[in-house]
């Protein structure tokens, strides 16, 4: 029986690599799909938030003729949409509806005493067209959350008294200002609709009336405000969320979600689900990123900071795969000046112009329109291929084990093979998420492992030829392998809920780190062909050996690098200034800006590290392995998911391009130094 599974076992590493082709030939047709999804939607649509104007409008002399004024300033910069809200009293207040008193407000007006005690808002109506059109709906608002509404009138307008403290009246949400509505569709302004969760109870007759009347402005998108969207009770099964999708299924109205949020909205994943994903992407400038545009300061400063939000816009479009981008502002308090600004200006100054954000993003091949969803290619042959990826990926985790292991070769693949297909029965995308972090891992490893077996392999045999030539050979057939990884985790994670950030890559800090790791003990401990004796021995030995104050310090200056590296990845990385102006430079003038950790550092070093090990010594191995840092670099590159593949593609390619470019330039510095050293150093000595 042993003979018989070391025969086969033998056997195996071949046809498993022919496997692993079989599923990257089966992934190609998956990944090639999730490419005509993601170019299915190349409309980019600026929308501001109309509240926002008429906040900033309050400390206005004339705040009607000024929000007329900012209104016909932005369509003339670009901004085609603005975000109407649900309305409240105070929103109603701000565009010169109405007035709002307290009881004791009313009492000084009116001459007449408050009752004892009472606490109440009062309403009057500017006029008698505000009266019959805003009047019902304030009543139906209140009335349906148990609030008393009885009339009011004080000389000759009309009003109301709401059994309610002025603060909490305030915060009522309504159906949306009619009168917004249509004064924004007169300008020529899209509108895109702004919805909560504060009408509580929720009630789908209400729902059902706003959306109606959303739809009727115009509306095709909604983006939700606050921590949870409408209908969202603390379950996500619940009868309320039920009837909310039912409702956005009715009027056909497309979700904005809401990128880099501290945590998902609650009942969004569930309405995204049922809407069957009629879902698109939103990046937002926030109020106190605005307020930086403006304040105290130099023209230059100005200038430059205006540029850095008009490269963020163009970035989140193309790299992001963002439609809508949602821009907010508010008025500040300026000592200096002695009044309040606002950053009105400023942000339309970050779309106009050439460097502006609206003529680059058409030039990247993309039109200003209104947003809407990806057209989801989703063809019935994928769960044919899938399984033959999922059989692929296994196969190359278990050639990687194998370098470390051989007799667990053909077993790991086995038992792999048969946990993925019970895992693909009861959690498809459980398995599917859990292969691409284990390809992702792999891939790169095996490439590298493969690479130092080539590396040892040439000093043996002591073979003639380029040097150079074999270390850039080396570095293309590495990237090469570790580009199977890239394929598997494109295929198997190729459904929309990742283009939408829905769910997502897990485990980037373990991409990032194991493979280095791994890499380490193959080299320290496996790379030689030692037997598991000696392997125990050299293992002995190292942990045996004494300890040196020096070799404290490179623990600690190692550890300090793996720390800093880990801190690099992902969206919460840091950057100096100095590193952003050289990013934008890049991406200004290549269009898609290479990784700079790849160019620069890894790939150099993986080719000057292997040209060193076969010309002069194999202790340069142990700089030849920081090449891993670049080829996991080109992995996570593509296991940014939300990035279209297209754009991966050219970040990927330049930084191999460039990495050759700076590897050969490596080598040639390093060969001046050494010949130098050899004819003047070395002579000296002696």
């Amino acid at each position: 029986m042993i003979q018989w599974y070391t025969r086969w076992n033998r056997r195996a590493s071949k046809w498993l690599w022919w496997v692993v082709i079989a599923g990257l030939l089966a992934s190609l047709p998956l990944a090639y799909e999730r490419i005509m999804t993601e170019s299915s939607s190349n409309k980019i649509e600026f929308v501001f938030d109309y509240r926002d104007l008429l906040d900033i409008a309050e400390f206005r002399p004339n705040p009607s003729e000024f929000v007329d004024e900012q209104l016909d300033a932005m369509k003339r910069a670009g901004i085609e949409s603005m975000a109407v809200y649900e309305s409240t009293l105070n929103e109603l207040r701000l565009a010169q509806r109405v007035d709002l008193y307290s009881s004791r407000d009313a009492a000084l007006i009116t001459g007449q005493p408050a009752a004892a005690g009472e606490n109440f808002t009062y309403v009057l109506f500017k006029d008698q067209e505000s009266q019959q059109r805003l009047q019902p709906m304030v009543e139906r608002a209140f009335q349906t959350q148990g609030i008393t509404v009885r009339p009011w009138s004080y000389e000759d307008r009309q009003g109301l008294v709401v059994e309610a403290s002025l603060e909490e009246a305030s915060l009522k949400v309504m159906d949306p200002d009619p009168f917004a509505l249509e004064h924004l569709q007169n300008k020529g302004f899209r509108i895109v609709a702004r919805l909560s969760n504060r009408s509580l109870p929720f009630s789908a007759e209400d729902m059902d009336r706003k959306l109606s009347l959303f739809k009727e402005a115009g509306a095709k998108s909604i983006i939700f405000e606050g921590e949870s969207v409408p209908g969202y009770t603390g379950k996500e099964d619940s009868p309320e969320l039920e009837q909310m999708a039912e409702l956005l299924d009715k009027y056909d109205m497309a979700l904005a979600a809401i990128e880099l949020q501290k945590a998902p909205q609650k009942g969004f994943n569930y309405l995204a689900k049922e809407s069957r994903y009629n879902v698109f992407r939103l990046h937002s400038l926030s109020e106190a990123e605005a307020d930086r545009l403006g304040g105290n300061l130099t023209e230059q400063e100005q200038e430059e900071r205006i540029q850095v939000i008009a490269d963020r816009f163009v970035l989140a479009a193309k790299d992001r795969n963002i439609k809508m981008i949602f821009l907010n502002a508010r008025p500040s308090k300026n000592l200096e000046r002695a009044s309040y600004t606002d950053p009105l200006e400023q942000i339309r100054e970050t779309l106009r112009g050439e460097e502006g954000a609206l003529k680059r993003i058409v030039k990247a091949g993309y039109t200003l329109g209104p947003a809407h969803s990806f057209t989801i290619y989703n063809s019935s042959w994928q769960g044919l291929l899938k399984p033959v990826a999922v059989i692929g990926s296994v196969a190359v985790i278990a050639l990687t084990l194998a370098h470390f292991f051989p007799w667990l070769l053909l077993i790991s693949f086995i038992l792999g093979a048969v946990m993925a297909g019970g895992l693909y029965i009861l959690s498809p995308n459980m398995l599917f998420k859990m292969l691409a972090l284990g390809v992702g891992v792999c891939a790169p490893t095996l490439g590298m492992i493969l690479a130092i077996q080539s590396i040892r392999k040439r000093r043996a045999g002591k073979l003639t030829g380029a040097k150079m030539g074999f270390a850039i050979n080396l570095f293309i057939r590495t990237s090469l392998i570790s580009m199977i990884g890239v394929v598997f985790i494109v295929a198997l994670l190729n459904n929309i809920i990742y283009s939408l950030v829905i769910d997502q890559y897990r485990g980037v800090s373990l991409l990032h780190l194991a493979p280095i790791l791994i890499i380490g003990i193959y080299l320290l401990f496996f790379s030689e062909g030692l037997k598991p004796g000696e392997i125990v021995n050299r293992a002995k030995s190292l942990l045996s050996s004494t300890v040196t104050v020096l070799w404290v310090v490179i623990a600690g200056a190692l550890v300090a690098m793996i720390m800093y590296y880990l801190s690099r990845t992902g969206n919460e990385g840091k950057a100096s200034a100095f590193e952003k102006l050289f990013r934008a430079l890049l991406e200004n003038n290549l269009g898609v800006r290479p990784r700079i950790k790849e160019f620069l550092f890894a790939h150099p070093v993986f080719i000057l590290g292997a040209y060193l090990a076969v010309k002069y010594r194999p202790s340069a191995l142990y700089i030849f392995i920081l090449g891993i840092i670049g080829q996991l670099s080109i992995v996570d590159t593509f296991a940014h998911l939300h990035t279209p593949v297209y754009i991966s593609s050219i970040r990927v390619g330049y930084g191999l391009l460039l990495g050759i470019i700076v590897g050969i330039l490596f080598i040639v510095v390093w060969e001046l130094l050494a010949r130098s050293w050899r004819r003047w150093v070395l002579p000296s000595r002696e």
